[in-house]
């Protein structure tokens, strides 16, 4: 398989859509602990590899390319259309950038990166005062910018899969989680009992729609 043609090798647009989603994500984030640095760091390294498979080398299409020519034939598998791979296997004939799979990818990107941004605000208040950030999002969700990078990730996962992604997402998934947990233990040594009872009525990653927050 060559895949030397137009659609692939365009290693400045891997560099350009890297730096530009990864600053995006830290614009909203704003990185501050070790710990923060380590979270955007494995989500940009979840971006790296996406993009370079998206524009750079297409490593999960040439190693499934003898599966994908067999079951799927009558695919252009060198064109960069075909790396919108649910889209392809599912049928979707008409362009990729419109179809089930791709809206919904989008749906859960901006989604995502609007709760970066909604709960950034929130959390940066409560440090500054040093009180329980329990507000906003935090009034739904214990986990919020974890939560949002998940999102995203899910989101891109829509849109392109790839075998490094696939690889990578439960491991970014069970380290968000680990770490969650840590800041959790870290927070009942800061706030006690105020933020026990904020365990009690607010889920950790999944809101409760059916039922108003209890405000603190």
């Amino acid at each position: 398989m060559d895949a030397s043609n137009g659609d692939y090798g365009l290693w400045t647009l891997v560099a350009i859509n890297s730096i530009f989603f990864i600053l995006f994500a830290a614009s909203y984030f704003k990185p501050q602990s070790k710990q923060d640095w380590r979270t955007l760091g494995m989500f940009s390294a979840f971006v790296v590899a996406l993009f370079t498979e998206m524009y750079g080398f297409p490593l999960t299409i040439y190693l499934l390319s003898g599966w994908l020519s067999e079951h799927f034939p009558g695919i252009n598998w060198l064109s960069h259309d075909a790396g919108h791979l649910p889209e392809m296997i599912f049928g979707w004939k008409a362009n990729p950038h419109f179809g089930p799979f791709h809206l919904l990818s989008s749906l859960f990107i901006l989604g995502g990166f609007w709760l970066l941004a909604d709960a950034w605000p929130v959390l940066y208040a409560a440090q500054k005062t040093q009180t329980l950030a329990s507000t906003g999002p935090y009034a739904r969700i214990r986990h919020p910018q974890y939560a949002a990078f998940i999102l995203i990730m899910i989101g891109f996962l829509l849109q392109w899969p790839t075998l490094v992604t696939l690889t990578l997402f439960p491991i970014l998934l069970a380290t968000y989680v680990r770490l969650a947990k840590r800041e959790e233990r870290q927070a009942l040594e800061a706030f006690g009992e105020e933020y026990r009872a904020y365990l009690l009525r607010t889920p950790g990653w999944w809101p409760k729609w059916s039922k108003h927050p209890t405000k603190p």
